[in-house]
């Protein structure tokens, strides 16, 4: 299995028919065997619905999927040894009640663009208004034109709503058309293969509890088997008819269907809105379910199509004020950056105390998991974008405190310790070493707290859940971690991001995070004392905490002058590359066995705190380590190359940091890691945003700091992007030889420019950039080269 990047990387775009424009994204021509990737690439999502991309008529689809943020099914994990402390059970994300599905008959002929002419198909994402556009022209195997036009949309502003506008106009004769608006669950799923990365096939997850009709609406209400979850979906209709039309309606078990049959002149056109509500509870009944629906689709209905899309456009409008990033030199990376910013919005918009998947709502990928990506590529976008966002998914995180207490105790620490990968917030990784091992993540968790709090200044998330979630994590690390004979405390047994070097001692990621962890969680105590009482935090406590951040064991090879990765990393056998180069991803070549013993790096480890903690690395040793680690690096996971590209950028090698932010930022539009059937890299797509800000704006925010360090690659003639922080929105312009930093609105702000600090007010500031000296960068392994685009 060769590394997936095509040869010829404008390549893709042509082939799957994308044309390039800064604020859409547009399919042109009909590829049957593209259907999956596009059904990822076009999904609408407002962090609580989710569906993907699939026409409205239900087939052709490869994966066709609705999801709610929050729903799954629980399911056995297998072992073949069981062991203390291993989870007992899964959860795999459901595909619920489809309410997308608009079947259209021309005279008695289905509309599939698999059989007859497709003489013009075109879809359009808009990131402006939110909607997915379409147009087709067809033509029915004996002779029969229409054209069929549709937007759809997942609304912002209206949580629970998905709606769809649809029109057919006969083009070559009056005709009969039929109309089939759908509800129906358990739709059957494919099974996805063998990649671990892929999800869990279910199969018929719903069981059925009430089905009503009236009119043209109708609820389907449905309950899963074993983790006892109830939902309920409705839809409702407002149709524009010919004179002559006929309309029934009927819904039972998992259908729900309304038909209608229409003679249409030519000309003139058939016209349906259907609007599609959702509803889901742990707790609440059938009946209150179904009246929730009910009431959110009278609502919509009262709305009405045209006043949705008006909403959905004034909800945009308003982000991309304050998250929108320009780029002038590449106009399709233009492109793919808008769209990377408007799925990750989509992801995490309107969650509401849910957390964000490591796939957003854009398929079953990992099985809806979220994993640490969350805490540490898509909030810090969030929090600086949409803080809103951020904050409601920590609640998310300190809503499962009690489990994470629970999953702590079983695994004898004290505090929290946070899942792997979970819905529902409890631990569901099969596979110790690469999930409970991976520690990190509640310190990942820590520090997204802390970045929140300094960037918001949120009393009352501070009071409500910040402290907690800062002092429980604190705990969790002082007692998992030991102080050894020399003075140093140690955290041993554990696993970095690395996924190739797993239950290691002292990983420097790791071991910073918690370092960060525990001083956050003293400043915390001190700046709510009496949040820090109701926790039975004690200045014993706190002191222990303060020894064990100050004494943190950080490995270095003296002989090399780098750090070690992990203690002894540096070590470890070498890696045959040149005998692996056609066998990437390795995880799916070669056993981890082999893996672990060897200095071979899945993704960004030791290089991504150099990011995350840039505080605890002066320059040279950072262009050392980077030296030493990129070329070990083979970038198996779609989190790393954004992370290598803002430290690539940081130590000068603006070239290569430039290539390393487009295998990111082209990750799914380009499927780099030919697995985006199955969803979307949310995490890999807010490394745009990670790129441009932190990279070549390089802005970091430590300890409240705000810093900039801008500087442009050659393939880049201007820069600009926007952020929040502690309620001033600025811009931040940049060009090759100068920034120019503005405050929008919002009271003054200290901001600093390379090293120096000033004060941003009504008035802009300018200042210079140095010319950065050209610098030879050092060579990612054979087969691993990023993916480097032609001028």
């Amino acid at each position: 299995m060769s590394h997936p990047f095509p040869a010829d990387p404008h390549g893709p775009v042509r082939e799957m028919g994308f044309e390039v424009s800064p604020w859409q994204l547009t399919w042109k021509g009909l590829r049957i065997d593209m259907l999956a990737r596009t059904e990822s690439l076009f999904a609408l999502s407002n962090g609580h619905i989710g569906l993907r991309g699939t026409l409205e008529e239900g087939e052709p689809s490869e994966l066709n999927g609705s999801y709610l943020n929050g729903f799954y099914e629980l399911r056995d994990l297998p072992y073949a040894e069981s062991g203390y402390g291993y989870p007992e059970s899964g959860q795999t994300v459901v595909n619920v009640t489809d309410g997308k599905i608009i079947r259209l008959l021309v005279e008695d002929e289905p509309m599939d663009l698999r059989y007859g002419t497709t003489e013009d198909h075109e879809r359009t994402l808009d990131f402006r208004t939110g909607t997915l556009r379409r147009t087709t022209v067809w033509t029915s195997p004996t002779g029969r034109t229409v054209r069929i036009k549709s937007e759809r949309l997942v609304s912002f502003t209206k949580r629970a709503i998905a709606a769809i506008h649809y029109e057919v106009e006969p083009l070559s004769e009056d005709m009969t058309l039929v109309l089939q608006s759908d509800l129906l669950a358990n739709e059957p799923i494919p099974v996805q293969g063998d990649d671990p990365r892929l999800a869990a096939a279910l199969d018929s997850p719903l069981v059925a509890d009430l089905a009503t009709c009236d009119g043209y609406s109708a609820v389907l209400a449905h309950h899963t088997r074993t983790s006892e979850l109830h939902m309920a979906a409705g839809m409702d209709h407002v149709l524009d008819l010919p004179s002559e039309a006929e309309t029934s309606i009927r819904a039972d078990g998992d259908l729900a269907r309304l038909t209608i049959s229409a003679k249409v002149p030519r000309g003139s056109k058939l016209t349906l809105t259907k609007y599609i509500g959702y509803g889901w509870s742990a707790r609440r009944s059938v009946p209150a379910l179904c009246a929730q629906v009910e009431a959110a689709l009278a609502l919509a209905v009262d709305t009405g199509w045209t006043q949705l899309v008006a909403d959905q456009t004034a909800f945009l409008n308003d982000f991309w004020h304050d998250a929108d990033i320009e780029l002038d030199g590449d106009p399709e990376l233009q492109q793919a950056v808008r769209f990377a910013l408007f799925h990750v919005l989509q992801a995490g918009a309107r969650g509401e105390s849910r957390a964000i998947p490591a796939k957003g709502l854009t398929g079953p990928g990992y099985d809806g998991h979220a994993f640490w990506d969350t805490e540490s590529f898509v909030l810090p976008m969030l929090t600086y974008t949409l803080p809103a966002a951020a904050g409601e998914e920590l609640r998310w995180r300190h809503a499962t405190m009690d489990k994470a207490k629970a999953r702590a105790a079983e695994l004898a620490q004290k505090g929290a310790m946070f899942p792997w990968r979970s819905i529902n917030g409890d631990e569901c990784s099969g596979y110790w070493p690469a999930g409970t091992a991976g520690v990190h993540v509640s310190a990942d968790i820590a520090n997204a707290v802390a970045r929140y709090i300094r960037a918001t200044e949120d009393e009352q998330f501070d009071v409500e859940v910040g402290v907690e979630l800062l002092v429980e994590t604190a705990r969790l690390f002082s007692g998992m971690g030991h102080f050894d004979a020399g003075g140093g405390f140690r955290i041993d047994g554990v696993t970095g991001p690395d996924e190739y070097t797993a239950v290691v001692n002292n990983n420097v990621f790791t071991n910073l995070a918690v370092q960060q962890n525990l001083r956050d969680a003293i400043e915390a105590t001190r700046r709510q004392p009496d949040v820090a009482r109701k926790l039975g935090v004690t200045n014993e406590e706190t002191s222990r905490w303060e020894a064990c951040a100050d004494a943190m064991t950080i490995p270095y090879d003296d002989k090399l002058d780098v750090h070690q990765q992990c203690e002894s990393f540096t070590n470890l056998g070498e890696w045959d590359f040149e005998g692996s180069k056609d066998k990437y991803p390795l995880l799916l070549n070669y056993p981890y066995y082999d893996l672990y013993r060897k200095q071979v790096v899945k993704q960004a480890d030791l290089v991504f705190a150099m990011y995350t903690r840039g505080d605890a690395f002066d320059q040279p040793t950072k262009k050392r380590n980077f030296d030493y680690y990129y070329p070990l690096t083979v970038r198996d996971s779609s989190l790393s190359a954004c992370c290598e590209a803002v430290v690539a950028a940081e130590v000068g090698y603006l070239d290569l940091a430039y290539d390393l932010m487009c295998e990111s930022v082209f990750t799914d539009l380009h499927d780099l890691h030919a697995n985006v059937s199955s969803g979307l890299h949310i995490a890999a797509l807010a490394g745009a945003w990670m790129d441009c800000v932190a990279g070549f704006g390089g802005m970091r925010d430590f300890d409240g700091n705000i810093t900039f360090a801008p500087r442009l690659p050659k393939r880049l003639n201007y820069m600009n992007f926007r952020m929040i922080v502690r309620g001033s929105s600025i811009r931040v312009s940049v060009e090759p030889t100068s920034a120019t930093y503005r405050l929008l609105s919002g009271p003054p702000i200290t901001l600093a420019h390379h090293g120096e600090e000033f004060v941003l007010g009504e008035e802009p500031v300018t200042k210079k950039i140095a010319k950065t000296p050209a610098l030879v960068a050092p060579h990612a392994p054979p087969g691993c080269a990023p993916y480097n685009r032609p001028e």
